[in-house]
């Protein structure tokens, strides 16, 4: 059982994020992007930054006025995805890392203590 296991998204956290584990699901983050934006969130589970970079924008995930789907990148298993977002997307990689993606293109990128959920509301 995880830390996060007995969470619901709504009241609580953690239940909205989608795993992100395969390269070829960026072609349909792409496409689905045009219908409704897309969060990829780059995360490394051995860094304590991005540990809290992650809790904090857990913590503000209901602030998020329209709804958007969230897609977690364990950065330690899928090194070559994030790679591939950085080549197909034109985003200098960093960890932890919150790209914010519309119309199948890039509307915000943040790194470390600069990810807020929040920021989202001002590119929907």
């Amino acid at each position: 059982m995880g830390l996060f296991s007995g969470f619901k998204s709504g009241s609580d956290t953690a239940d909205f994020w989608l795993d992100l584990n395969q390269v070829d699901q960026l072609d349909a983050i792409i496409e689905d992007s045009k219908t409704k934006p897309v969060v990829l969130f780059k995360h490394s589970t051995r860094c304590s930054i991005s540990s809290m970079a992650k809790n904090h924008f857990e913590q503000g995930h209901n602030n998020i006025k329209d709804p958007v789907d969230v897609y977690l990148l364990d950065l330690l298993s899928y090194r070559n995805i994030s790679n591939e977002i950085a080549s197909r997307f034109g985003v200098e990689h960093q960890s932890p890392q919150m790209i914010l993606i519309k119309d199948g293109t890039v509307q915000l990128h943040s790194s470390h203590n600069s990810i807020k959920a929040e920021d989202i509301n001002n590119y929907l």
